[in-house]
């Protein structure tokens, strides 16, 4: 049935305060954007909710009509789950207030909002919690899939500290979600949230975080790659919370020379922060961008790689620490070839998390439906480029450079954790029992129970029902 035979008036009708956008309508091909030109898609209808009501009159609308259904918030997934080709989207960038209550130490976000938005809303009130690194990254998606962040080293996993969640499920009813309200369905949040439902408000834990931070980036020569390694290597073995860092590998502007880089935080002053990382410091680096800030900036040090635009696909795997500086050269090498080879990536970075874990490992494996926990540690192969024709050569790269770290981490792989982080899966390949190890048998239960049509078909890990 083509978009225009569907009863548009009839879905406007039975909205209390959303915008419904088809194509020709003003705003509509804006609402198509996405943070990678490759992930948009031609929606039939774009649904801009304010409220949960809504969200589930749009839900219902899809399913009588038999439309895939997408739900977009930050717009950062590579693989285009928050993009549909002829189906409706639930838009929740209008959804964006947060309200912190300073005497409970919480903060509440509804669903469309940015990272940003928390830091800066928390910020007022000497508050923070654990969120992503890049600011303009979604509340919702990051949250769903678990969560790392620069206070995962003191506060472990965003999701370790959601509170509570509303959530709107495919049958178009509204749940409250926490630990003493619908537990199994905050369970299922917690990690698969994305295969459940449209989450339109989340409450997190915050923290005292009025003293200001120092980080940024630092960038260096290849030859000392070896050296920063070993720097990161002791530091995430011995941090008790208040630092932590990232490794990686591109060619920034304007010279474009590969070079290694290093962004890092410290949860103190100055003066502390420059004797922590006095050995990275006696290194030289060729740049240095670092400097003292308040907390709210700090989620914003990865912008600068992180720019909307382009065409992007993403595939992260895991390693364990001590990382070996040879299998780091290894990938230095592997990347410099790449890059050279397709001087239309040249924008493309690697990125490994030197995050402390002790927090994320003191809860169970199966106290969520997050099953990575564990002594292994996140690399994100994010590669970017310009031109259609280069889309196979650059997806192949990244997923094959994403299977080539997994392989050395299995040699090393302890305990359950399935080393894999499903937020990170930007080319979609992986399978749910990849994602969710030794809880995907409880997850397919509560999928089969919430979700049992699979219209929420779109999050890490692939459902067969």
């Amino acid at each position: 049935m083509g978009s225009n035979q569907l009863p548009v008036d009839q879905l406007r009708a039975s909205l209390t305060a959303s915008d419904v956008l088809v194509p020709g309508d003003d705003g509509y091909q804006s609402s198509l954007h996405r943070w990678s030109e490759a992930a948009e898609k031609p929606a039939a209808y774009v649904v801009q909710v304010t409220n949960a009501h809504d969200v589930s009159r749009a839900l219902l609308f899809a399913q009588e009509h038999r439309l895939d259904v997408a739900v977009v918030g930050g717009g950062h997934s590579t693989s285009g789950s928050s993009s549909t080709d002829g189906g409706l989207v639930v838009d929740l960038t209008k959804m964006r207030n947060v309200t912190v209550d300073y005497a409970n130490k919480t903060i509440t976000a509804e669903g469309g909002t940015i990272w940003e938005d928390v830091d800066y809303a928390a910020a007022k009130y000497g508050l923070a919690t654990v969120g992503g690194t890049v600011n303009h990254t979604g509340v919702g998606g990051l949250t769903l899939g678990g969560g790392y962040g620069w206070l995962t080293g003191k506060y472990g996993l965003t999701i370790d500290n959601l509170l509570a969640a509303e959530v709107v499920l495919a049958d178009g009813r509204i749940m409250q979600t926490s630990e003493s309200e619908n537990p199994d369905l905050f369970w299922a949040l917690r990690g698969a949230g994305q295969s459940f439902g449209v989450v339109t408000s989340f409450t997190f834990r915050g923290y005292k975080q009025e003293n200001s931070v120092y980080g940024g980036l630092l960038v260096f020569k290849p030859d000392a790659l070896e050296k920063v390694v070993e720097f990161a290597n002791w530091l995430v073995q011995s941090t008790e919370g208040e630092s932590g860092m990232v490794v990686g590998f591109g060619a920034p502007a304007p010279a474009r020379k590969v070079s290694v880089l290093t962004i890092i935080f410290y949860n103190g002053d100055q003066a502390k922060a420059r004797e922590y990382f006095a050995p990275l410091f006696a290194l030289e680096p060729v740049a240095d961008l670092t400097r003292e800030m308040p907390y709210r900036d700090v989620n914003a040090m990865l912008n600068t790689v992180s720019t909307h635009g382009d065409r992007k696909t993403q595939k992260g795997s895991a390693f364990s620490v001590p990382l070996s500086t040879s299998l780091a050269r290894t990938i230095l090498t592997d990347y410099t070839k790449f890059i050279n080879d397709v001087p239309d990536a040249v924008k493309s970075i690697v990125l490994m998390e030197f995050f402390s874990q002790r927090q994320v490992n003191k809860v169970s494996q199966t106290a969520m439906s997050f099953a990575n926990r564990g002594e292994h540690y996140n690399i994100l192969f994010g590669t970017r480029w310009v031109g259609d024709k280069n889309d196979k050569m650059c997806r192949d790269w990244t997923r094959t450079m994403g299977q080539k770290v997994n392989e050395e981490l299995k040699k090393d792989l302890k305990g359950d954790g399935v080393g894999q982080y499903g937020n990170y899966d930007g080319v979609a390949t992986s399978l749910a029992q990849e994602i969710f190890g030794v809880n995907y048998n409880r997850v397919l239960a509560l999928k089969k129970q919430y979700d049992p049509k699979n219209v929420f078909n779109k999050g890490a890990g692939k459902f067969s029902l």
